[in-house]
């Protein structure tokens, strides 16, 4: 437990709740806060967008990448292989990566660095690993403990969101006072099963491991297919959630923040995942996600399907990557929808990745980045260029 300096006090034009009634004269709240929105935080009232720049120079600045345009040819052979996927981020405790499985894989795979969780966006197939057979789709995660052995075989072509927990491993949020099975109850997380076309796959042909460790790859050979469990039991398992058993929190008098749909947890980062839901209804409440500086943590966001209602031009299969350092929030025609009313509800499907460690950008995604991004919050009285240069 941290024993953060705190100084409740109030200065000025203020509203006594935070993200709700906000003074017409300074309508334009903003979050300082920390430690990801756990910590202390202080809500700055403003006359002006606090995302309303002009220009922007340097490195640091919010990113977009279009990731239907990523170029895989060069980090694929012939035989689909997760460790050959490009890097669209990375630090030293976590990698972010796209991957295109399109065939079945005739080799093994086991990622000894972490826990490796897999966001299916396209397709569907079979998941074969140590633990038996699981059904995967789109919509789906997929987490696999560290060293898991595994392949896939796509009914149809899948793209694959693929964060690794490096040197660490997956757990569930904490709860608290809402009890276990509030968001999604543990007993809708699937488990494979040791089933009849589970053991018709088990051949004596050669097989072949392929293990990643310290990002290196090493290949085991064995004279015949090592998924040959013929079962087990335990506590550890590779599981499946799916966002549709994900029951979002709510309130119809107050935004709440991004940390109430947290779905997995690591040490040194959370995954989140944002789903359909009603939009506020309470005429004084905040209605788009408000402007915040979470200085602690770099900001990633997956954009699976929907409308994505606080962001403009941002289309399913975009990342955009806000890193700690500046103000971020809804683009200026979300927040002129949102004080119209003129939505109920939220038709969003998203991943969000929050670290606790800047991250870095990988070459891959340089490629597919859109550089306009920054401008997208200008106020129509300061567009002075076109955010969108496809």
């Amino acid at each position: 437990m941290r024993n953060w300096i705190r100084l409740p006090a109030a200065q000025g034009t203020h509203s006594r709740q935070a993200h709700a009634d906000l003074p017409a004269e300074a309508k334009f709240e903003r979050e300082i806060g920390r430690e990801g929105f756990f910590g202390p935080a202080t809500h700055m009232h403003h006359k002006h967008p606090p995302t309303d720049w002009i220009s922007w120079e340097g490195e640091l600045r919010p990113r977009a990448f279009d990731l239907n345009r990523l170029d895989v040819s060069g980090h694929q052979s012939d035989e689909p292989n997760p460790f050959t996927a490009p890097t669209i981020l990375h630090n030293p405790y976590c990698q972010y990566r796209l991957w295109q499985c399109k065939s079945n894989m005739t080799f093994l795979v086991r990622n000894a660095d972490g826990d490796e969780l897999m966001f299916i966006h396209e397709g569907e197939g079979e998941l074969y690993c140590d633990y038996g057979r699981l059904y995967i789709r789109e919509g789906d995660y997929v987490v696999l403990p560290r060293s898991t052995m595994w392949r896939l075989e796509p009914h149809s072509p899948m793209s694959i969101l693929m964060i690794e927990a490096t040197n660490d491993s997956y757990q569930l949020p904490e709860k608290g006072m809402l009890g276990g099975h509030a968001i999604f109850d543990p007993a809708v997380l699937d488990t494979p099963k040791i089933d009849s076309r589970f053991l018709q796959q088990q051949d004596e042909n050669p097989w072949k491991i392929v293990v990643k460790r310290h990002e290196k790859l090493s290949y085991i050979s064995y004279p015949f297919n090592p998924l040959d469990a013929q079962g087990w039991h335990g506590e550890l398992s590779v599981v499946r959630l799916n966002w549709r058993d994900i029951r979002p929190l709510m309130s119809h008098r107050y935004h709440l923040p991004p940390s109430v749909h947290t779905t997995f947890v690591a040490s040194r980062f959370v995954v989140c995942t944002f789903v359909p839901r009603p939009i506020e209804s309470d005429p004084g409440a905040l209605k788009v996600p408000f402007y915040h500086s979470n200085d602690d943590y770099d900001e990633v966001l997956f954009y699976h399907r929907g409308d994505f209602f606080s962001r403009d031009n941002i289309e399913r299969g975009m990342v955009t990557f806000h890193p700690a350092g500046f103000t971020h929030g809804p683009h200026p025609k979300a927040f002129q929808s949102a004080e119209a009313s003129e939505k109920t509800f939220a038709e969003e499907v998203a991943v969000m990745l929050d670290t606790r460690d800047a991250l870095n950008i990988g070459e891959a995604a340089l490629a597919v980045e859109n550089p306009n991004y920054v401008n997208s919050w200008r106020s129509q009285l300061n567009q002075t260029a076109e955010f969108s240069e496809r």
